[in-house]
């Protein structure tokens, strides 16, 4: 955006806004570039002509929490611009943004002089600011605690279900190698790969519990993957009434193939959901795009409800599923992301939704 229609320049007169557009500095900052540091002595306010700017505090735990987050057409830096105190967080660019710096000696010259209006109207500004922060800071403890209790219940989970589990796996050893004609041993193999993927879940919402999605990446066949994929859920979808169809090229990703799994499963289980009984189709594609692996998950669903779709990556976001818990497209984000890929949605009220995914792949 222009400098001159920025709110905060808005705020002053002309001749006092003038000056302000010649003091600042525009720069362009890159992705998780750090503005300041925590501790760090004021020199600028900060206005963002675009992009986002996150604020974050260095935990107990040793990792950074974010606590708010400025957007275009805001600014940040007055505390310590007014007060002249140390930064009481650090500020780290979102993305890509451009700001405007205007050094602190000579805005606190200019407010010095100004009206009483203009001072009014950013007293009212950091008020607004005040609220909203404080209201993000509670969200984010209630987030945490939320995250703990997920922890526990999964660590709960993970101690009961170990035992029964291990006996369903060894009963199916044992039956495979007593009935050893191939429609058994097909059987067995896919009991122990459900097995498998269970457990898997649970160690996956344990360890997004504790917000770090390991993966162990390696050259995964996407044709092969998802003709396995199918055939784990062949009965899932004729007894659910739904057609399910994939296409793929030849292309190789570099992925933890449980992990994708799990993706796919989440968000495919929701499409069959959203069904309700009644049957559709659903259709995975995948096919080379320059250095990415893209994968397209497609169904002719009601579409996501408006009411959620700008949170549905949010954990515990949940729309009129009985049990659900609001985890599933938050675990499937954190799993994409820990690839370093991406997934984004288009979805539309009575005619379905799309998502897509980019993971990074192997040239082969």
């Amino acid at each position: 955006m222009d400098l001159k229609a920025h709110q905060f320049i808005s705020y002053f007169e002309t001749e006092q806004a003038d000056q302000l557009c010649r003091l600042a500095i525009v720069e362009n900052f890159h992705a998780q570039k750090i503005i300041f540091e925590e501790g760090e002595i004021p020199d600028f306010l900060y206005l963002i002509l675009s992009g986002q700017v996150e604020f974050r505090k260095f935990t107990a735990g040793e990792k950074y929490q974010t606590f708010a987050l400025a957007k275009h057409n805001e600014f940040f830096g007055e505390f310590g611009v007014l007060d002249g105190q140390p930064r009481s967080a650090q500020a780290i660019v979102c993305g890509e943004a451009t700001l405007a710096k205007i050094p602190r000696d000579s805005l606190m010259e200019i407010l010095n002089n100004t009206k009483g209006s203009v001072v009014l109207k950013l007293l009212g500004y950091i008020v607004q600011q005040l609220r909203s922060t404080t209201s993000q800071y509670v969200n984010q403890m209630i987030h945490q605690e939320k995250m703990a209790l997920v922890g526990e219940m999964v660590n709960t989970i993970i101690h009961d279900f170990r035992s029964p589990v291990t006996g369903i796996h060894l009963a199916s050893v044992m039956l495979k190698e007593q009935h050893p004609d191939e429609e058994t041993v097909e059987w067995c193999d896919i009991i122990q790969a459900q097995v498998k993927r269970m457990l898997g879940m649970a160690e996956e919402a344990l360890e997004f519990a504790g917000g770090n999605a390991v993966v162990n990446k390696q050259p995964l066949n996407l044709t092969l993957f998802l003709q396995h994929f199918e055939k784990l859920n062949r009965l899932y979808f004729k007894n659910t009434k739904v057609e399910f169809a994939f296409k793929a090229t030849d292309v190789v990703a570099n992925v933890d193939e449980n992990k994708l799994m799990r993706v796919l499963q989440n968000l495919v289980g929701n499409a069959v959901e959203a069904f309700n009984g009644r049957g559709g189709r659903i259709e995975i594609s995948a096919w080379a795009k320059d250095k990415w692996a893209e994968l397209t998950i497609s169904d002719n669903g009601p579409g996501i409800p408006e009411a959620i779709r700008e949170r549905l990556f949010d954990p515990f976001v949940t729309y009129g599923k009985r049990g659900g818990t609001g985890l599933g497209t938050s675990i499937a984000k954190s799993i994409i992301e820990a690839h370093s890929g991406q997934i984004s949605f288009q979805s539309n009220s009575g005619e379905g939704t799309t998502f897509y995914i980019r993971l990074p792949r192997i040239n082969e």
